[in-house]
C-alpha cells in the first residue's frame, strides 16, 4: 500500500501496516458473522416457540455473560499468550455454532440455544481485550487513532451488512445455514490470527504469565489501576453514558419514527442514521485525534450525543430525525475511539487486560440499563421527557468534564507560580 503524503493517525495510515491489516480481517469478517448469527439465532427461537419472552431470554443470553464475565475474560488476556488465546477462543466458537447448527438440523431441544449462545459469549470474553491489548504492538503509537477507527467501522459495518446477509441466508435455507456460515467466519478469524508471527505483539509481561494469583486479585487490580488514571476513568465514564444513551434510543427512537411520520418502519430507518453517523465519525477520527485539546474533543463529541436528544422530541420531520440520530451515532463512536486510545496509551502493558475487562462490559452494561430505564421514563414522564433527560445527562456529564479542566488548569498555575 503506497503511504505516500498519507496523514499520520488516519485509519488508511493504520491500514499500511500489513500485520494490523491481516488483525482487522479477521474482525471484518468476525464482526459481520456475529450479527448475522444474531438473526439466525433469534429466528430459531422464535419459531419452534413463538413466545417472545424466550427471543428475548436468547438475546440476553448472548449479553449478560460478557457483563458478569468480561472482568474475568480481562484477567485471562493478562494470564496467557495472546495469540494461543484469540485462536482458542475463535475455535470455541467454531465449535459451538456448528454445535448450533447441529441442534437446528436436528430438532434438537431448541432451549438449548440460550445456552450455547451464553457458552459462546464466555469463549469470546477474553477475545477483545486481547484484541486492543495487541493493537497498540502492532501499529506506531501516531497511527494507533487510526487502527482505534479502523476497528470500530468494522464494527458498524457489521451491524449494516451482518442482518442483511442472514436475511439472504434465511431466505436459502435454515437458520443452521447461517450457524455453519458464522462458524466459517470464525475459522477466517483463527487463520487470521495465525498468520500473524508470534512473538511480543501477543506476549504478556513476564510477571504476569502463568502466576498464581486469583482471577478475584486480578480483577481487583484492574480496578485499582482505573482509580489510579483519572483521566483515563472519566472516559470510561463518557464512554458509559454514550452506552445507556443508545439504549434508550432502542425504546425511544420507536415514538420518534411515529413521531416523524415514518411509521414503525421508520425504527430501522433512524438505527441507519445512527450507522451512518458512527462511520462518518470513524473517518475523521484520525483527524480529530490530533488536536491539541483533546478534552474539549471528548466535549464537543458528548454534545453531539446529547444536544440531538434534546431537540428529537421537536423532530417532526423525517430527515431532521434521521440527521439527528446519525449526530448521535457520530458522536458516541468518537467518544469511544478517544476511550480506546486513551487506555491504551496510558495504562500498563502488563495489567491492560485486566482494566480493559472492566472498562467493556461497563459499557455494555450501560446499553442494557439504558434499555431497561427507557420505558419507566417513558411511564413517568412521557417520551419527550425522557429524550429530555438522557440528553441532559449526557450534556451534563460535559459539562462535569469541563469544570474539572478547568480547576485542574487553575491549580496547575497556581503550583507554578
Amino acid at each position: 500500500m503506497n503511504m505516500a503524503n498519507t496523514p499520520p493517525g488516519t485509519i488508511r495510515a493504520a491500514l499500511g501496516h500489513g500485520a494490523f491489516r491481516t488483525l482487522l480481517a479477521g474482525l471484518a469478517v468476525s464482526q459481520i458473522g456475529d450479527w448475522l448469527y444474531n438473526l439466525a439465532l433469534v429466528t430459531l427461537v422464535y419459531s419452534r416457540t413463538h413466545s417472545a419472552l424466550w427471543a428475548g431470554v436468547t438475546t440476553a443470553a448472548r449479553v449478560v455473560p460478557i457483563v458478569a464475565l468480561g472482568p474475568l475474560g480481562g484477567a485471562v488476556a493478562d494470564r496467557f499468550d495472546r495469540r494461543r488465546l484469540m485462536i482458542a477462543c475463535d475455535l470455541t466458537r467454531l465449535a459451538l455454532m456448528l454445535l448450533l447448527a447441529l441442534l437446528a438440523v436436528a430438532h434438537l431441544p431448541v432451549l438449548l440455544a440460550p445456552v450455547i449462545a451464553a457458552a459462546a459469549t464466555v469463549a469470546s470474553s477474553p477475545y477483545l481485550p486481547c484484541a486492543s491489548a495487541v493493537t497498540p504492538r502492532l501499529v506506531p503509537d501516531e497511527d494507533l487513532p487510526g487502527a482505534n477507527a479502523a476497528r470500530s467501522a468494522v464494527g458498524a459495518i457489521g451491524i449494516i451488512a451482518g442482518p442483511a446477509l442472514g436475511g439472504v441466508l434465511l431466505l436459502l435455507g435454515s437458520p443452521a445455514l447461517a450457524f455453519v456460515v458464522n462458524a466459517a467466519t470464525f475459522g477466517v478469524s483463527a487463520l487470521a490470527v495465525l498468520a500473524i508471527p508470534a512473538g511480543p505483539a501477543f506476549a504478556v509481561g513476564a510477571a504476569a504469565a502463568g502466576r498464581p494469583s486469583s482471577l478475584r486479585r486480578d480483577v481487583a487490580d484492574g480496578a485499582r489501576v482505573l482509580r489510579a488514571h483519572p483521566e483515563a476513568l472519566r472516559l470510561v465514564g463518557a464512554d458509559v453514558m454514550c452506552s445507556l444513551v443508545y439504549g434508550m434510543q432502542t425504546v425511544l427512537l420507536l415514538l420518534v419514527a411515529r413521531q416523524a411520520g415514518l411509521g414503525l418502519h421508520g425504527y430501522g430507518y433512524l438505527f441507519a442514521g445512527i450507522g451512518a453517523g458512527a462511520l462518518a465519525g470513524t473517518s475523521v477520527a484520525g483527524r480529530v485525534m490530533r488536536l491539541r485539546h483533546q478534552r474539549a474533543v471528548l466535549i464537543a463529541a458528548l454534545a453531539a450525543v446529547g444536544l440531538p436528544m434534546l431537540i428529537l422530541p421537536l423532530a417532526s420531520w423525517a430527515v431532521l430525525a434521521i440527521v439527528l440520530a446519525a449526530s448521535t451515532g457520530a458522536g458516541a463512536i468518537l467518544v469511544e475511539i478517544l476511550t480506546e486510545t486513551s487506555l491504551q496509551r496510558s495504562l500498563p502493558a502488563e495489567v491492560f487486560g485486566r482494566a480493559y475487562g472492566l472498562a467493556l462490559p461497563a459499557a455494555i452494561g450501560g446499553i442494557a440499563l439504558g434499555s431497561l430505564l427507557a420505558p419507566v421514563l417513558v411511564a413517568l414522564v412521557g417520551g419527550s421527557g425522557a429524550m429530555i433527560i438522557s440528553g441532559t445527562v449526557v450534556v451534563g456529564y460535559g459539562l462535569v468534564l469541563l469544570r474539572v479542566g478547568n480547576r485542574t488548569r487553575t491549580e496547575l498555575a497556581v503550583a507554578g507560580a
